[in-house]
């Protein structure tokens, strides 16, 4: 999953390219060789809190990448999707650590937030070191890990589903109520400004249309008596038409003794006349217009006068008087079916309960069943880890009182470490060597199941040897079969194991004025020396070379 990691100016590194292969790889060196480093650094990578002391001294800035080989699907290619970030299947992780203590976080070469790469690198990369607080130990993880270990997803998704039909049935009904409590209040307000508004029937831009046929009205009562004369002397006996009609006529008869002469005028006097009697009709137009009946005019401002009344009792403008009329019809409405309504709905959410509470009960049931089996398969863990006298024991509490998408059941890992000590929370009761081993056992028994698909685990073997450091290696390596495990180890039984070996060493440089720290991937011969030297010390002999290769050979 993990394809490289490249580390750049930060302390004690100055330029590292580690490059990754699947299966267990261990990461061994001698104190102070700068382990802490490297998994400080890719932990900042995967979104961790930025520190201005990791930049190497003398750097502007420090930067680490990360990149994977992410499948179609996995949960990080949901997460670039649901923040608009484009998913080429591999999946670059890079973090600039600013010599300020400001930093900024790349995926693919986008510019995200730190959370967007907290939440990708959480579920690329879990680390589990002897004070760890994330992972496993996340009670809040629990009861999907349960899920996924007892392969309930798709029950827990139709739970989900049939949660927001509750949901949802549930609003709907306490929608209802409300709406019926508010009508049921006013009901008698709301009766009468029905009826009133219903028998008012206002329209939309009626208060308009009236307005301006009125004022229409009025003003041409007040032009009538002009308009009357002006079409008197257009149109009536006085009349200019019939004196110039006789005129063109008289002077076309002369029109062959001086065609010059006459036509220019003729022509003139017949535009004129033709403007007349244009105006003639224009003048009936208008006087046809300003003839009304009185009684329309009082018929208009009547009505004016109702809308206008009822948009000052209902404090509501004239146009939105209809809108207001139709609400209060839909208020009475619904207090006269509201019964029937309200019978349907709460049928419809009781159904929707009851469905919700038979699937959260029978998941409940088969939850409880599946901790046995969890907590048989990790306790069948324990013994070999030195941990024979431990219990470990799933805690899936039930209450049908307080439930949620995913059911009414809490769930938590808990642990007894000593028969006859109270057990309790696996993170609050296990001691550092006592957690990171039952992490292991779990993580065992949990293989790909509930698990990011690369695993790092942090001198795990911490204070233990001989057969319960080879239980541990054991372990690692079946569980990379299933994930990409990484494993930083004092213990040769872990490194023996090991599919890639890589040696954090610390290299002198300027004839010892600065030091740097150096990733070897180690050959056949040179692992065998170095297991050889976690088995001797400082001085290696023969006999570790020989116990060395024994390791190696058994492991094979």
């Amino acid at each position: 999953m993990l394809a490289r990691l490249s580390i750049r100016d930060i302390v004690l590194i100055e330029r590292l390219d580690i490059e990754f292969s699947r299966g267990l790889a261990v990461l061994t060196g001698e104190t102070g060789a700068g382990k802490s480093i490297l998994l400080d650094a890719f932990a900042l990578a995967l979104g961790g809190r930025g520190d201005a002391g990791l930049v190497r001294h003398g750097a502007e800035q420090g930067q680490v990448t990360a990149t994977f080989d992410v499948p179609k699907g996995h949960p990080a290619a949901r997460i670039l999707a649901e923040n608009g970030l484009d998913d080429t299947g591999e999946m670059i992780l890079r973090r600039v650590q600013l010599a300020d203590g400001r930093t900024r976080a790349f995926i693919n070469d986008q510019a995200i937030s730190v959370q967007t790469l907290k939440a990708v690198g959480a579920v690329l990369v879990e680390i589990h070191g002897q004070h760890d607080e994330r992972a496993l130990v996340d009670a809040s993880t629990h009861r999907q890990l349960l899920d996924a270990f007892a392969g309930h997803e798709k029950d827990v998704a139709a739970l989900e589903a049939l949660w927001d039909i509750r949901r949802t049935a549930g609003t709907a009904l306490d929608e209802h109520r409300a709406g019926m409590e508010r009508a049921a209040r006013e009901a008698d307000y709301l009766r009468h400004a029905s009826q009133e508004l219903k028998a008012l029937a206002p329209k939309e831009g009626e208060e308009t249309e009236l307005a301006n046929r009125r004022t229409t009205m009025m003003q041409g009562e007040k032009v009538a008596t002009d308009l009357r004369e002006a079409q008197e002397a257009i149109g009536g006996s006085h009349s200019p038409v019939s004196a110039l009609s006789a005129a063109v006529r008289r002077l076309e008869r002369r029109a062959a003794n001086a065609p010059a002469l006459i036509e220019p005028a003729v022509k003139a006097i017949d535009i004129a006349i033709n403007a007349l009697e244009e105006a003639d009709q224009h003048l009936h137009a208008a006087l046809a217009a300003t003839d009304f009946d009185p009684a329309e005019l009082e018929r208009i401002e009547e009505r004016l006068f109702a809308l206008r009344a009822a948009s000052r009792k209902y404090s509501t403008p004239v146009d939105l008087l209809a809108a207001l009329a139709a609400q209060y019809a839909g208020d009475v409405a619904l207090i006269d079916a509201g019964a029937d309504q309200l019978k349907k709905l709460e049928a419809a959410a009781a159904e929707a309960d009851k469905r919700y509470a038979a699937a959260a009960t029978k998941l409940s049931a088969a939850r409880s069943k599946a901790a046995e089996k969890l907590n048989k398969a990790v306790n069948a863990e324990l013994a070999p880890l030195k941990l024979e006298r431990a219990k470990f024991m799933t805690q899936v509490e039930s209450n049908a009182a307080a439930p949620g998408p995913q059911g009414i059941d809490r769930v938590e890992f808990w642990v007894q470490t000593n028969p006859g000590t109270k057990p309790g929370p696996m993170m609050k009761v296990a001691s550092g060597g006592e957690l990171s081993r039952f992490l292991l056992a779990l993580k065992v028994v949990l293989a790909d199941r509930g698990s990011a698909p690369t695993l790092v685990f942090d001198e795990i073997d911490t204070g233990v040897g001989g057969a319960v450091a080879d239980a541990i290696g054991s372990r690692l390596a079946r569980l990379a079969g299933k994930v990409q495990v990484m494993a930083v180890t004092h213990a040769p039984q872990v490194a023996a194991r090991a599919s890639q070996h890589l040696l954090i060493s610390k290299d002198a440089l300027d004839k010892g004025k600065r030091v740097a720290t150096r990733v070897n991937a180690l050959a056949a011969d040179h692992r065998r020396e170095e297991i050889a030297r976690m088995l001797a010390g400082a001085e290696i002999t023969a006999e570790a070379r020989a116990a060395a290769e024994r390791l190696l050979r058994a492991a094979s």
